[in-house]
């Protein structure tokens, strides 16, 4: 992991660290399946005028598009969906903390699935600190001692979780098929318009759906252009530069980022155990990185 990579890294836990805040506001208007259709809609219209910009185009054979289906579905659909439903129960910061989970996923995934991304002791190590982390930062409600109407929602985002892994796995598939990053971003963003359209007018029956009130309708436009379609252009630059292990840091990035602007816009209260669950997994980084542990290995006596 380069700096430039690490620079991509926090950038996208700082934009998808605001989804959760503004998927909040949406859910308390719009049902979950509009609220992902009007979010990939908005991700869409903005990708392809950034692809077309830069000149990348999707090529239209069997396998580009077989890619962009997959990833619709298990970095979209699936994960959007079920954490739009788990944040009707359980708020924002946990659902962003439940998110953490997914490198474990991720790198059990990558270790099955592929040959260059096997699990060593220390990086097996790093998961499990930023794990401990994660719990911390849950809080009670982690350990289940509380929040046991959460369940249901934190069992949806545990859910998103294993989709998401799935999805960093599968989105190898677009570098060695050649895509770039934007036109494999606008792909997935489209294919997955096909795929919940369908849900959403049969489940939400959208035409007879309150029109929001202008936050929220801000919410819905930065859900969708800035932390999906900006966001979704630097996951694919990153997931390509960085492979699949590396970028599933990012979710355990994005419950600090998330708290941090709860914090700071929303006014919630920053706990001692929030500090010690983002201590917690910067160590997790530390392993994960692996620099710092290979200097204490050269450096300890023999």
């Amino acid at each position: 992991m380069s700096r430039r990579l690490w620079g991509m890294l926090l950038l996208l836990a700082f934009l998808w660290g605001g989804s959760f805040l503004f998927m909040r506001l949406a859910v308390q208007v719009w049902p979950p399946f509009t609220v992902v259709l009007s979010r990939v809609v908005l991700a869409s219209a903005l990708l392809w005028l950034l692809a077309a910009l830069a000149g990348h185009r999707l090529p239209w054979s069997r396998p580009v598009l077989l890619a962009c289906l997959g990833m619709a579905l298990f970095n979209s659909l699936i994960p959007f969906s079920l954490i739009a439903w788990a944040q009707q129960s359980i708020p924002s910061s946990l659902a962003s903390v439940v998110n953490a989970a997914t490198p474990v996923f991720a790198a059990l995934m990558a270790h099955l699935a592929t040959e260059d991304e096997r699990l060593t002791r220390p990086r097996f190590g790093g998961v499990l600190l930023g794990l401990a982390g994660v719990a911390v930062l849950a809080g009670p409600a982690a350990l289940g001692i509380e929040g046991g109407a959460e369940f249901p929602g934190i069992l949806a985002g545990l859910g998103a979780c294993f989709s998401y892994a799935l999805a960093v796995v599968w989105g190898r598939r677009f570098r060695r098929l050649g895509v770039a990053p934007l036109a494999a971003a606008a792909g997935q963003t489209s294919a997955c318009i096909l795929l919940v359209l369908p849900l959403a007018l049969i489940t939400d029956a959208p035409w007879h759906l309150p029109w929001p009130d202008r936050p929220t309708l801000l919410a819905i436009l930065a859900l969708g252009l800035v932390s999906t379609g900006l966001a979704y252009a630097l996951f694919f630059r990153v997931l390509a530069e960085g492979g699949a292990t590396n970028t599933a840091l990012v979710t355990q990035l994005v419950p600090v980022m998330a708290i941090l602007l709860g914090a700071g816009v929303l006014g919630e209260a920053l706990l001692p155990r929030h500090l010690a669950g983002m201590a917690l997994i910067a160590c997790g980084f530390a392993l994960l990185d692996g620099r710092l542990w290979e200097r204490f290995r050269r450096s300890a006596p023999r």
